[in-house]
């Protein structure tokens, strides 16, 4: 495929750059580390021990961590390209 300036496979390897850097970013997002907490950061509710069992450090009960989840909006992907179609919005 012609890809104009970039050489061959460019456009392929940006692709997996954007999908490695979002992966990561996910990851580091939902890990909780440490010691889990007895009770909810927020709400101060007691978590249950299977909750602190099944997900270590974990910090909020699931009614906060639900919140928290549905309030998370989507953001724009990086463009990695700089093209000008994509500088005009």
């Amino acid at each position: 495929m012609a890809g104009g300036w970039s050489r061959d496979g460019a456009v392929s390897e940006q692709i997996e750059a954007s999908i490695s850097d979002e992966l990561a970013r996910m990851k580091t997002r939902r890990a909780p580390v440490g010691e889990s907490l007895t009770h909810c950061a927020e709400c101060d509710e007691p978590i249950t021990e299977a909750r602190r069992q099944a997900i270590p450090g974990v910090k909020l009960c699931i009614e906060c961590q639900q919140e928290r989840d549905g309030a998370y909006k989507l953001r724009g992907g990086i463009n990695r390209r700089g093209s000008k179609d994509s500088q005009l919005k």
